[in-house]
């Protein structure tokens, strides 16, 4: 008797494990990190004010030349964020989606992916093996103020460069120069990118310690916003995370405060680590829709 009640437990024991593998087959998405590759890729993109948008598309051939005028051939139906915290929310509660910011900024809310095999790291962008990078720009007017001179010397010493260093930029002088405290007063007022906009705070958080009795007044709308405030004279130093046009060069001072790499990030249940170059310009123009068409 005992011994068929335990042969019963066995067999109803074997049908429901045949069973439960019966319905992972039949749904495959239910399976493992719960990632269906059949589902529709979320593109997120900035804002076409952003200087890390017209960089990243730069460099992707996402902008492309049609009778002699760059055409931004961005998906339609992209979502549009105009701040970098915005894509990285949106990218983390979406895990069908892409998106891409500075390096500077990746945290473990998401995952950087490689790009043709090479990791978004410091030293890749330092040694050019990660080619999808672009420069941090502060532009002056050419009109600067003893003060906002101070300020960007204090930007270009060895203080300035190190604090570029810790936030995992790259920074683009070469200095052994100390600087020391001017003890000067006054306010001077930022204005631009939102890629460059951490950095830069650091910088006068370092800077005020060394000078208190100087204000900076901050706004971080976007690239293009700080290059036209700076050409209009309404802010004292504009803050670019891409290069500036001819039209641009010809009216700013530029002074490169550092390197910066822009990361691919997906979702952390994405199973995607490396991306090729290729599939990224494809799924931001809308040639790839879903992630199993992805190489």
């Amino acid at each position: 008797m005992k011994k068929n009640k335990v042969l019963s437990m066995i067999a109803l024991v074997l049908v429901s494990a045949l069973a439960l593998a019966g319905c992972a087959q039949e749904n495959p998405s239910e399976q493992g990190d719960n990632f269906d590759l059949g589902k529709d890729i979320t593109v997120v993109a900035r804002d076409a004010a952003s200087g890390t948008r017209g960089a990243f598309h730069e460099i992707m051939k996402i902008i492309v030349k049609e009778n002699d005028t760059e055409v931004d051939k961005l998906v339609v139906g992209a979502l549009e964020f105009d701040g970098t915290d915005k894509v990285i929310t949106a990218v983390e509660g979406d895990k069908y989606g892409i998106g891409y910011i500075s390096l500077g900024s990746v945290s473990d809310r998401i995952k950087a992916v490689s790009v043709n095999g090479t990791e978004p790291t410091v030293e890749n962008v330092r040694d050019g093996s990660y080619s999808v990078s672009r420069p941090f720009l502060l532009v002056t007017k050419g009109t600067e103020s003893e003060l906002v001179k101070d300020f960007l010397k204090f930007t270009e010493s060895t203080q300035g460069q190190a604090i570029t260093d810790e936030m995992k930029f790259i920074g683009a002088v070469d200095s052994s120069e100390e600087y020391t405290a001017s003890g000067m007063s006054g306010t001077i007022k930022v204005a631009g990118s939102t890629s460059v906009a951490p950095l830069m705070e650091k910088l006068q958080e370092a800077y005020k310690e060394l000078n208190p009795d100087v204000v900076f007044e901050t706004q971080a709308q976007g690239s293009s916003q700080g290059i036209k405030a700076a050409i209009d004279g309404s802010y004292d130093i504009g803050m670019s995370s891409r290069e500036l046009k001819e039209e641009e060069a010809s009216e700013l001072n530029r002074h490169v405060l550092a390197i910066d790499g822009i990361a691919v990030i997906v979702n952390n249940e994405n199973p995607k680590s490396d991306l090729a170059s290729e599939d990224i310009t494809n799924i931001y123009i809308g040639e790839i829709t879903k992630w199993n068409e992805v190489k």
